[in-house]
């Protein structure tokens, strides 16, 4: 009987150790992945608060650069449950493709990339995004939604209390993107919203401060969609080149 414990305790090891490997390898969806050389429509997701306004001029751009490019319109005031925003979502690019587009790139503002995120998690996105660019995006929550769901719950709506660092749904998040997945995440070191700013880095994707290429760039959270920079680094990431981190500050404008 002395040997059985020794022996119990070595196959729970092997069956933890083999449900770590499990976990470390799984990527989440291992499905086909869309064509890079062939860009579908553009669907940009507004922040916290559904604001449409402040990515209507970088659709204009790409619309300019003859992609078709729309501003979703999210349920309510854009302050309710995420996954409900990421089922809007889910419906535009359903949409879309029956349509006839054989993919799309989604841009995500703020808590926008959440959502994109969640689509991505909740809905096998990584089978039909061809791309992803996230803007200062809350990935691991940002501070001041943990102090309004802490001291000020009654004024923190459901958005607000779910992009608290630490709550459930960015906890079932919090794991690197599916293989295959082209993602830029750009953010700002003068982020006044999302605190830090390095919430928006990503496991698995192409993390880049506006800071690294442009040193001189003093943007604030609000004017990312629009900042020239923000927009060109925007353009090259949804080409039909390889996804990567610049070497150089963009031509702005």
């Amino acid at each position: 009987m002395r040997f059985v414990w020794p022996v119990v305790g070595g196959v729970v090891a092997l069956v933890l150790l083999t449900l770590t490997a499990v976990r470390l390898l799984d990527r989440g969806d291992d499905g086909p992945r869309p064509d890079q050389a062939q860009p579908g429509p553009v669907l940009l997701v507004p922040g916290y608060g559904g604001n449409r306004t402040s990515l209507t001029r970088l659709a204009e751009r790409l619309t300019a650069e003859g992609r078709t490019a729309t501003v979703l319109t999210l349920p309510g005031d854009g302050t309710g449950h995420l996954e409900e925003q990421a089922d809007v979502l889910d419906t535009a690019v359903r949409d879309a493709l029956s349509a006839g587009a054989p993919s799309v790139d989604v841009v995500g503002y703020s808590a926008g990339g959440v959502v994109t995120r969640l689509w991505v998690d909740r809905h096998d996105g990584a089978e039909v995004a061809r791309r992803v660019v996230s803007l200062g995006s809350p990935l691991h929550g940002t501070r001041l939604a943990g102090l309004g769901a802490r001291f000020a719950r009654d004024q923190c709506p459901q958005a607000c209390q779910e992009l608290a660092p630490g709550s459930d749904l960015l906890d079932s998040i919090d794991d690197p993107l599916p293989d295959g997945l082209p993602w830029l995440s750009i953010w700002t070191e003068y982020d006044e919203t999302v605190q830090p700013p390095t919430s928006a880095r990503l496991d698995g994707a192409v993390n880049l401060s506006l800071q690294s290429v442009c040193a001189a760039a003093r943007t604030s959270h609000s004017e990312l969609p629009a900042d020239p920079y923000v927009t060109a680094l925007v353009l090259d990431a949804l080409g039909t080149g390889p996804l990567r981190a610049p070497e150089s500050c963009p031509a702005g404008g």
